[in-house]
């Protein structure tokens, strides 16, 4: 066990790698009563192709989900209510990238992380089961058909992306959840679900030692091998498609606005990238940009209005969006504002108080155990170290942000997605 000092900000991280290849993460906090454990696979909705084996499977939409719902059936029961019943707080997630279980619980934390690590790395799927869960998803997926905000989101991914996977909704549709079977689940967790390919990160009242010993003792010991993902050819520098419109029934327009941006390769620089192209949409997006103040007193957004930048393998990419009665002029106002700042740059002034704000909102989030312990879990898959984030904003400068909206000032990278009222397409 290692253990590294994050002196700028006052952590402490200790990491061990276990023999089976599992990575180990363990913030300790012994002032604190409760603890959290997250334990995740380097699998998400966008692996759909990858090789097992020797062989290339191609698996329908939606198996991450599908597979995530059904690793709480035990051959005993069901592992949600042995948590429960242990004082726990369990649940779990999904996202494009990966898959994470976790708990918050302030006592029995050792039984319920035997109980988590657990029925992770032992499936128990029956065919009746899966049929039952088939149902229960489809309904799911109909009522996220239903939702405004999903749908437009999903539709700015067709615009933005030739091929790339992140267009594919996450839990699937109810066509392809139909040819999952249990044969399916069986060989997906055999591909993901193993020790080199998981991390388990751990923050809290908790002694890492007994942590680890945890681990090794309901683990198994091989580790797995490498795999390999196919997420398609290189996508191209333009957003796909220029727009796409739908009919839904809502009340006032909603949009998503997005800019296709440049992939990082693994490691530090995916960092920096995240680091630099967050300071880049508030400077263009934020609240306390001259664009916001405009567009909010013009009454072309409200308090609905959202961004983000987020990066995946093989794909980056701006997103903004909200309420509007006239996105288009939204989408007009945002690139000659990002045109305006890549030819004049950015005050000074202005560059340090985004630049304050952002290591602050950053810093402010290691209060959260959950944050830690996903972006950690989010780290290690991507290659860097994410306490290092205080060094990386140290060497930021005003060019380094400049130089990111000269590439989102290129108007053939944006799409704009729109619901309208008017009940379904």
């Amino acid at each position: 066990m290692v253990s590294k000092e994050y002196p700028r900000i006052g952590e402490t991280m200790l990491h061990a790698r276990l023999e089976n290849g599992l990575h180990i993460y363990v913030d300790q906090k012994p002032e604190f009563q409760k603890s959290y454990a997250f334990f995740a696979a380097n699998y998400g909705g966008m692996d759909m192709k990858f090789r097992l084996d020797g062989v290339w499977q191609d698996t329908p939409a939606g198996v991450a989900h599908f597979l995530e719902h059904k690793m709480f059936d035990t051959e005993d029961g069901n592992a949600l209510q042995d948590l429960a019943a242990n004082g726990a707080s369990p649940n779990a997630f999904t996202s494009s990238a990966m898959t994470g279980y976790y708990f918050e619980s302030t006592e029995k934390f050792y039984e319920n992380l035997k109980i988590l690590l657990s029925f992770v790395s032992i499936p128990w799927f029956t065919r009746e089961s899966v049929d039952k869960e088939q149902g229960i998803i489809g309904q799911e997926i109909r009522m996220v058909e239903d939702d405004p905000d999903n749908q437009v989101f999903y539709a700015l991914m067709e615009c933005l992306f030739d091929h790339h996977p992140i267009r594919v909704p996450i839990a699937g549709t109810r066509e392809s959840i139909s040819h999952i079977t249990a044969d399916t689940l069986y060989a997906c967790h055999k591909a993901f679900y193993t020790p080199s390919n998981m991390v388990l990160t751990v923050a809290g009242n908790v002694d890492a030692k007994r942590v680890i010993e945890t681990a090794r003792e309901i683990l198994p010991r091989e580790s797995g091998g490498r795999i390999e993902r196919d997420y398609g050819t290189e996508e191209r520098g333009k957003a796909a498609a220029p727009g796409k419109q739908l009919r839904m029934a809502v009340s006032t327009p909603i949009f998503q606005l997005g800019c296709k941006a440049d992939t990082a390769p693994a490691g530090e620089e995916r960092l920096r990238r995240q680091l630099v192209s967050e300071l880049a949409c508030e400077a263009l997006l934020g609240t306390s940009s001259p664009l916001y103040a405009d567009l909010y007193r013009k009454g072309l957004i409200n308090k609905n209005f959202g961004y983000g930048f987020e990066q995946y393998p093989g794909c980056a990419l701006l997103a903004a969006g909200g309420e509007s009665r006239e996105p288009e002029a939204v989408r007009g106002a945002v690139l000659a504002e990002a045109q305006r700042l890549a030819e004049r740059g950015l005050e000074e002034a202005f560059f340090q108080r985004l630049k304050r704000s952002g290591y602050g909102a950053r810093v402010r989030a290691l209060n959260s155990f959950e944050t830690i312990c996903i972006e950690q879990a989010q780290a290690h898959f991507a290659g860097f170290e994410y306490l290092r984030f205080p060094e990386l904003y140290a060497d930021i400068g005003r060019e380094h942000v400049e130089e990111c909206l000269r590439r989102l000032a290129d108007p053939e990278r944006w799409a704009l997605a729109v619901v309208r009222p008017g009940g379904q397409a």
